[in-house]
């Protein structure tokens, strides 16, 4: 696996200081959610929806509508005398060339980066060997320029990672995006001849059409290829439903189908399972029945496949010498007889248990309850674990001994961070380690697991003057009782009389830990200029593991609104801030969060920046990929799970005569993950019921909101003007 270009190394967490006797609400500070609606209430079908037309992409009517909104609201934010300053702070931080190069391993051992700066706005793919990505100016080889590749080609490309062929590496698949969407176009590129492989011939190059879905090298002339294969190959939430074998020369449809699935699932991929040597052990695929349940097939050589025997909620995470290492994410019993909690990480013989899959595992891992396995890697011969208690990390090196048993030891990194596990070798056992806070700047460190040695290679200085401020993690009781861990990061000398602008963060879902970690524009844009900013670990999250996830699925998703909420309540409780200073952010499933406070506590807030969101929650699953998230939020179709969606789907929920505040709401044009129409939709009701709302339709940048890096620093700088206004005026 080529495991270089577009690595995202986990943020991590600073030096901390913990403040103990959370502050209980009395039973006036809740308020139970909106009472159920009516029928034919607004938007609870397609004729009670007077705004459905938004929906159209593309459509004429509905880019009018985008582009009026556009100039309205730029003219208003833009035309904020904040605005520049704050537009060339995030475009400088942006683009700083002083960033960490996050760094690949190769299978050859040289070292891989994916570099966006003011010159290269789409990006590089380089490469240099360790010894000069150790030094202060490595000396790289550009791969790949995707801002000439543009130009070349006419295109808004935006590099979307590379699939290299292992173990010689040279033969690759890469993924490039029109405009951020989540569809590619697959080219394979010679990265020793640093060009593209033509397609034409029988000895051509591979090129897939734009399209969702996944491929994998089996050998040099042969492809697992998951893709839109034209009517009936997809399922309904829009990834591909079948896995074909692909050989050179051939032309797409010529491909062999060798796994189908079923309309109602997820998707299905195929992958290869490799040792460290690169050669093949198994053949996989991955058929997603929902977001979290699945199975896994293995690919024989007649054709044939063969179900493994894991749990539906499982994960494949290394093959560490001959032993497959796997995430349990339910409590099961396995063919063995053994019993495995929800966390548990365990490994069996790989050949062995294929063979007999009554093969007894071995237990690597069991977390306890404040603690969650955040990531797990593995370099030639050892398992690397990022784990986490009470959302602060460490990281251990477990190594099999000849008898099957697993033992550990812990890394010598610093205490009370964040912990993010980067790239690892499989040619040796060396792997890149991340490490921040809030208020620490980037390190990243190289680990030998063979010996436990770690030595520092690269540190970032600081974006932002982190004089006398500091970080505390407090609790919040949520409504039944649930302590809800959360961080503020603020000036040390605050004032706790309710006068600090205060800006609270969530996401709350799909088991994605909000951890600490370096954000320079938040720094620069809003903590420098007297800001709290607040990061609530709400359930729905995976900050506890599995469990903490569960805890609001479903019908229970209200749960993870509350705890929100109550984050809210205690900083008011605190005297951090008030009402008048307190805004909310978050994006995506978090946008779905804002929508979810507004509509249900917008007593408490003053401002709210709604990010690509997801709102109408009875036409979710119809929109784009929303069919895959109904393992996350229930099937708005069946009439008991649409009840418990309805209670808080926020465009069904907002009403006339609230005390909303004006909200900023964005979307992007090209993303096709979470429809456009979420966030068009929210602005024009709100609109409709005489709400005033600032409203921006990025018409490039993907479910990122960013083609590029000057669309990024533009986002940002709205952003935090619209913050200024609301909260610091």
């Amino acid at each position: 696996m080529h495991r270089s270009s577009g690595l995202l190394l986990a943020t991590l967490l600073p030096l901390l200081s913990f403040a103990s006797s959370p502050m209980a609400q009395t039973a006036s500070d809740r308020t139970p959610p909106n009472p159920p609606l009516a029928a034919g209430a607004f938007a609870t079908s397609d004729a009670t929806d007077p705004w459905l037309w938004l929906e159209e992409v593309d459509g004429e009517r509905a880019m009018a509508w985008v582009n009026e909104h556009n100039t309205r609201s730029l003219g208003v934010l833009q035309g904020d005398p904040r605005y520049e300053a704050l537009h060339e702070q995030a475009l400088a931080l942006v683009q700083a060339r002083d960033r960490i190069p996050a760094p690949g391993f190769t299978h050859a051992g040289m070292i891989d980066n994916f570099w966006q700066d003011a010159d290269h706005v789409r990006g590089l793919w380089r490469r240099t060997t360790l010894d000069s990505y150790r030094t202060d100016a490595p000396e790289w080889q550009t791969i790949l320029d995707i801002d000439a590749l543009s130009a070349a080609e006419g295109k808004n490309w935006v590099y979307k990672g590379s699939t290299c062929l292992p173990p010689e590496e040279r033969l690759c698949l890469v993924s490039l995006s029109d405009g951020g969407k989540d569809a590619v176009v697959i080219r394979e590129f010679d990265s020793e001849a640093r060009a593209f492989v033509p397609a034409q011939g029988r000895d051509g190059g591979f090129e897939l059409p734009e399209s969702k879905g996944g491929v994998a090298w089996v050998d040099a002339d042969t492809l697992l290829v998951a893709r839109d294969f034209g009517p009936g190959t997809l399922t309904t939430s829009g990834y591909p439903m079948i896995v074909k074998r692909m050989k050179r020369g051939q032309t797409i449809d010529q491909a062999e189908t060798v796994f189908t699935g079923q309309p109602s699932d997820v998707s299905v991929g195929g992958y290869t399972l490799r040792d460290a040597d690169g050669a093949v052990q198994a053949v996989l695929i991955n058929r997603g029945i929902s977001f979290y349940e699945g199975e896994t097939h293995r690919l024989n050589p007649d054709g044939t496949t063969t179900q493994l025997a894991l749990p539906a909620k499982s994960d494949i995470d290394a093959l560490v010498q001959g032993q497959l290492v796997v995430t349990i994410k339910q409590d099961w019993t396995a063919p063995s007889g053994q019993t495995f909690r929800a966390g548990d990480v365990v490994a069996w013989p790989l050949q062995a248990w294929l063979a007999d899959p009554t093969t007894r595992a071995r237990l690597i891992i069991r977390p306890t309850e404040r603690e969650a396995v955040e990531a797990v890697t593995a370099t030639r011969n050892h398992l690397i674990v990022g784990l986490f208690e009470n959302v602060r990390g460490a990281a251990y090196v477990y190594t099999p001994d000849p008898d099957g048993d697993w033992t550990r030891r812990r890394l010598d990194l610093p205490q009370n961070a964040t912990i993010g596990l980067g790239s690892a070798s499989e040619v040796d056992d060396r792997v890149f380690v991340n490490v921040s806070g809030y208020l620490t700047p980037q390190s990243l460190y190289l680990a030998d697991a063979a010996s436990g040695a770690v030595a520092p290679v690269k540190a970032l200085p600081a974006k932002f003057d982190a004089d006398g401020m500091t970080v505390d993690q407090f609790e919040a009781r949520s409504a039944d009782g649930t302590m809800i861990p959360y961080f503020v990061v603020h000036k040390i000398d605050l004032a706790l009389d309710g006068s600090n602008p205060t800006l609270l963060y969530g996401y709350g879902g799909f088991q994605s830990s909000l951890l600490p970690g370096y954000s320079p524009t938040v720094g620069k844009l809003w903590l420098e200029r007297g800001g709290v900013y607040v990061v609530a670990n709400t359930r729905g999250g995976g900050e506890f593991g599995p469990n903490w996830h569960d805890a609001a699925l479903q019908e229970n998703r209200q749960r993870a609104h509350e705890d929100f909420q109550a984050v809210a309540l205690d900083l008011i409780a605190r005297n951090i801030t008030s009402q008048p200073r307190l805004g909310i952010m978050g994006g995506s499933q978090g946008g779905l969060f804002m929508g979810a406070m507004l509509t249900q506590r917008p007593d408490l807030i003053n401002a709210a920046v709604i990010q690509v969101p997801l709102f109408d929650m009875l036409r979710f699953h119809r929109l784009l990929a929303g069919a895959s998230w109904i393992a996350e939020y229930g099937n708005p179709d069946i009439p008991e799970e649409r009840a418990w969606i309805q209670a808080y789907s926020p465009y069904q929920n907002l009403r006339a005569g609230q005390p909303y505040p004006e909200v900023f709401i964005h979307t992007s044009t090209k993303d096709d993950r979470v429809h456009p129409g979420h966030a068009r939709k929210a602005a024009a009701r709100l609109e409709q019921l005489g709400y005033p709302v600032l409203f921006y339709e990025n018409t490039d940048g993907g479910h990122a909101a960013g083609a590029n890096l000057r669309e990024t620093a533009r986002r940002i700088a709205l952003e935090y003007t619209y913050l200024s206004r609301r909260l610091m005026d």
